[in-house]
């Protein structure tokens, strides 16, 4: 039987890598590899396989070229790494695979320094190339025929993972988005019809990410309502859970903005323990969101609707794109308008970029607006219309900067957890004091902990004060541990924010499909 190696290549600093933040919540990654773990739990009996997260251990090449499979997998931020990897494995005589969100779009990407390619979902062709390959053949090239049955999937294996290592747990309840977004490679993977895990599966993952330590945890899902009907049993199953064990296993997930319309299916995801989602609002250009074909969001005023979930009592990260074909230079105002209006505090703001497969790439190729060489470090291979490309990547710049100013991000904050009265994880609240004081208990002392940290890290005299004045200041206007370790750890995600937007600024602006 096969010795098996599996490697996520490690992350430059990124936004979602929260490099800057881990270290102040005591971890060295913000999340585990799931689909290393899920490969492991889709290996056959007899095989051994070993897990290795580049972003919290070096890969161990001698051990890597003593293996009889070394595979990788990885995302498009991650495909110069991968390549670095692939190379050092093939000068050491590696036999090498490669699978993931990257080469699924761009199968060519790695050329000959893959010896397999792996295309697309794997619950299929994984188990079906370690028996070929244990008869002595394999294929070059394997991609299902079918989409996975989410039924059938196996939980991850946890326990090959340093978990201890992590700031976050992570599962996943479906896969598929009913849109058709243009830029988006999530209906080309996983198609627009979502597949759902059963309830039981879902609870036996989330018993392991209890015994794994896992203290909050984000659902995975590009949209987890994407069928509204299917996922409400997975909910209401999740909320009998959370329930029976104290809510201890905070949630964080992704949704579509017409959630907003939904007030049954907000307060379901609250009783399940999902205290934040990341909405794609992409725009407040109702003309680019039209170009995008990004319908959902048209349907009202955008501040509004977001306001609307967040007064539902879930916080709203969103995801904000700059360069549609009809954005010009006054887009970057009206970016930063709408986040002061929708009391965004954390916006994960890029460049259009063009994923290769997508209806956007197909598109812009016709068109001749497709630079995927970049050499003057644009940060985007999409040719804009409406302004110099220059114009694009400085203005992304300046909105960074500006968004991530600290009197800027704050008062964002502010708005929403203080003069908002935003009121965090209800079903919690509603426990008998006596099961609810010893968990406020441990809340405050992590918060106080977070803080602590944080105050050691940060440079600044003046950006440490206000973190510690801001921090007092909710602890004693909301008497809310959990709303206080919240504001605390938003407090280290800023540090982080910052330091990429400083980074943005004084360096390269590197491209990130």
């Amino acid at each position: 039987m096969a010795d098996i190696v599996l490697i996520s290549p490690r992350f430059e600093v990124s936004f979602w890598g929260l490099e800057h933040a881990v270290p102040v919540l005591g971890r060295r990654a913000a999340m585990p590899p799931a689909s290393l773990a899920l490969l492991a739990a889709l290996t056959p009996p007899g095989h051994a396989v070993t897990l290795v997260d580049e972003n919290v251990e070096a890969v161990d090449y001698d051990r890597c070229a003593a293996a009889d499979i070394v595979g990788l997998t990885g995302m498009s931020v991650q495909r110069g790494r991968m390549r670095a990897i692939l190379g050092e494995l093939r000068r050491r005589g590696a036999f090498t695979v490669v699978g993931g969100p990257w080469v699924t779009v761009d199968e060519d990407a790695f050329g000959p320094l893959a010896d397999v390619v792996f295309v697309g979902e794997a619950e299929a062709t994984w188990p079906l190339f370690l028996a070929e390959w244990a008869e002595g053949r394999h294929q070059r090239r394997y991609e299902q025929a079918e989409r996975t049955d989410m039924t059938a999937v196996p939980a991850p294996r946890l326990d090959l993972l340093r978990m201890r290592d992590y700031a976050f747990g992570s599962l996943q309840v479906s896969r598929g988005c009913p849109f058709t977004c243009e830029f988006c490679d999530i209906i080309v993977t996983f198609g627009r019809r979502p597949r759902l895990k059963t309830p039981a599966q879902i609870l036996a993952e989330l018993d392991g990410l209890l015994a794994a330590g896992v203290r909050f945890a984000f659902v995975v899902d590009d949209n987890l309502i994407g069928d509204r009907r299917a996922v409400r049993p997975v909910l209401r199953a999740v909320a009998d859970w959370q329930a029976a064990r104290g809510h201890r296993l905070p949630l964080m997930t992704e949704a579509s903005l017409d959630l907003a319309e939904d007030p049954d299916l907000m307060r379901l995801m609250l009783e399940a323990g999902i205290a934040a989602v990341f909405v794609g609002v992409e725009s407040p250009n109702e003309a680019s969101l039209r170009e995008t074909k990004k319908l959902q969001n048209l349907r009202g005023d955008l501040p509004a609707r977001v306001r609307a979930i967040q007064d539902a009592g879930l916080e709203v990260f969103c995801g904000m794109i700059l360069g549609f074909d009809h954005d010009d230079a006054a887009i970057f105002a009206a970016h930063r308008r709408f986040l002061d209006e929708a009391r965004v505090a954390v916006a994960m703001i890029g460049m259009l970029s063009a994923i290769p497969k997508t209806p956007l790439h197909a598109r812009l190729a016709r068109e001749g607006r497709l630079d995927p060489a970049d050499p003057e470090g644009h940060g985007t291979n999409v040719v804009p219309l409406r302004m110099g490309r220059e114009e694009l990547r400085d203005g992304y710049r300046r909105l960074m900067a500006e968004a991530y100013a600290p009197a800027a991000f704050l008062a964002r904050l502010d708005s929403l957890y203080l003069e908002g009265g935003f009121a965090t994880a209800p079903a919690r609240r509603r426990l008998p004091p006596w099961r609810r004081l010893p968990a406020d208990a441990a809340l405050f002392a992590q918060a106080t902990l977070v803080l602590a940290r944080l105050l050691r890290r940060v440079p600044e005299p003046a950006l440490r004060r206000e973190y510690a004045r801001r921090c007092w200041r909710v602890a004693r206007a909301r008497r809310d541990p959990f709303l206080l370790l919240a504001y605390a750890v938003r407090c280290a995600m800023h540090h982080h924010f910052r330091l990429l937007a400083r980074g943005l600024a004084s360096g390269p602006v590197v491209n990130s499909i």
